[in-house]
């Protein structure tokens, strides 16, 4: 029986293509390292929610939300430097790396700082307490908050080009290992936060927001100095050729990327003016709490997107078939286990955050069919992405952010903090039927016109 039992895993192990082999390696590390991170994750939250209060953690939500939005100022860089460097691996390209990576970090440096200024200076005008709604929730003046913040993201989206590299050269589960390393450093700051300093929103966001930026430091040189050190960034390797090749690819990301933006990163500041930051308190944790079942879908569909740009530039069509068929299955596993999520979701959310936020049983029901419907989505969005078939999803998920804002007001006062994610669900929803037939189409060699762009 152990003999049959180590067989199998070795088959399971060393069997199948290549390709598929380290995908399969990624899935299990990745597993392991995500799980771990997860855990950690859901341990955070109410260790801050206890160090403030629900509005104020609404607000570090808000914020975090408000100021994610740089990460679309990218213009899609990073994505593109993740297919271009994937795409020169698979061919053997390799003299063009090191220009695609130090030309993608000379750029995102240069947008980092513009921004910073430019942000700093435009902020400093405005009321942000009376803007975010915060009530005497926050009795003190949030703009140094959002400073710290700002910068916060910007050092990260400077840095961030890494993940794009590990992901690119078939090693996702670095990404993950990366995360993990910022969640527990993010957990441990927490926890002393809670035992030796009194409770203070701008001590959390300190620690919140610098903990991703000290672990990205840390990794890049680290990186760099090893696994990575012959793609390492130079100045003398910043190529104006090179940048408008990864723009030629980066651009539609970057419009993908601020539909997405639109669309997800909305919700926390419409729910925050129409129905307090409290409300996006709530929102949140069952969001958190339902996103365990698509960060493991995410998981295992991560490996794929290079798998997939490789697999296309050597046309072996059959293997991407084969892979979303794969993918699909999977799906199913992961439906029943979100929908157990539910039936467990009022024992779960009182062992985890205990009575300190009541959580209703429609949002939990709504989010139970979001992470569905958007796992669903990520099996044909990664397949379109790492194919670099992007048009369509561009006009679906741009027109889908506009489209969510006036939606999500709509429902919102018709059923509360329940209505922004039955409005993601109606666009999730129309979106996964148009990825599904064109992603169908291509691998047939059927798509012309839209579908095949």
């Amino acid at each position: 029986m152990i003999s049959y039992i180590r067989n199998k895993v070795e088959s399971f192990w060393n069997g199948g293509h290549e390709r598929t082999l380290k995908v399969k390696r990624n899935i299990i590390y990745s597993f392991l390292i995500k799980g771990a991170s997860v855990v950690l994750g859901l341990l955070i939250i109410p260790l801050t929610i206890h160090y403030v209060n629900n509005a104020q953690y609404g607000v570090w939500l808000t914020i975090s939300s408000l100021v994610s939005w740089i990460n679309t100022f990218d213009i899609g860089l990073s994505n593109g430097l993740r297919n271009k460097m994937a795409h020169s691996l698979a061919l053997d390209e390799k003299d063009n790396i090191v220009k695609y990576v130090s030309t993608t970090y000379a750029i995102l440096a240069i947008i980092s700082v513009i921004t910073f200024i430019v942000f700093y200076i435009a902020g400093s005008f405005f009321n942000w307490n009376e803007l975010l709604n915060t009530g005497s929730a926050v009795n003190f003046d949030i703009w140094p908050i959002i400073v710290i913040t700002l910068a916060s993201f910007c050092v990260q989206f400077m840095l961030q080009p890494i993940k794009s590299m590990l992901t690119a050269m078939h090693q996702p589960f670095m990404t993950s290992l990366i995360l993990l390393i910022i969640q527990a450093l993010t957990f441990v700051l927490t926890y002393l936060l809670t035992v030796f300093v009194p409770s203070s929103l701008l001590n959390l966001v300190i620690v919140v927001a610098g903990a991703p930026v000290l672990v990205f430091i840390v990794a890049n040189i680290w990186m760099f100095s090893t696994s990575l050190k012959a793609y390492a960034p130079k100045f003398s390797s910043v190529d104006i050729k090179s940048a408008k090749s990864l723009l030629g690819t980066g651009s539609v990301f970057f419009f993908i990327q601020i539909g997405a933006v639109i669309l997800f990163q909305t919700d926390n500041i419409i729910i925050t003016r129409i129905l307090g930051p409290q409300e996006v308190t709530t929102f949140n944790l069952a969001y958190k709490y339902f996103s365990i079942m698509t960060m493991m879908f995410v998981i295992m569909l991560t490996p794929y997107w290079s798998a997939f740009t490789d697999a296309w530039a050597k046309k072996d069509t059959a293997w991407i078939k084969h892979s979303i068929n794969k993918m699909r299955g999977i799906w199913v596993y992961t439906s029943i286990g979100t929908v157990l999520l539910f039936a467990f979701s009022k024992t779960a959310y009182h062992l985890w955050i205990g009575d300190t936020v009541t959580i209703p049983v429609w949002l939990s029901l709504s989010m139970t069919f979001y992470a569905i419907f958007n796992n669903w989505q990520g099996i044909y969005a990664y397949a379109l992405n790492g194919i670099g078939k992007l048009r369509l999803q561009l006009i679906c998920i741009v027109s889908a952010g506009v489209l969510n804002i006036p939606l999500s007001i709509f429902l919102i006062h018709l059923m509360g903090v329940t209505g922004t994610v039955v409005s993601n669900i109606i666009l999730a929803a129309i979106m996964n039927i148009l990825y599904t037939r064109q992603t169908k189409l291509i691998i047939d060699h059927k798509a012309t016109g839209i579908w095949d762009k």
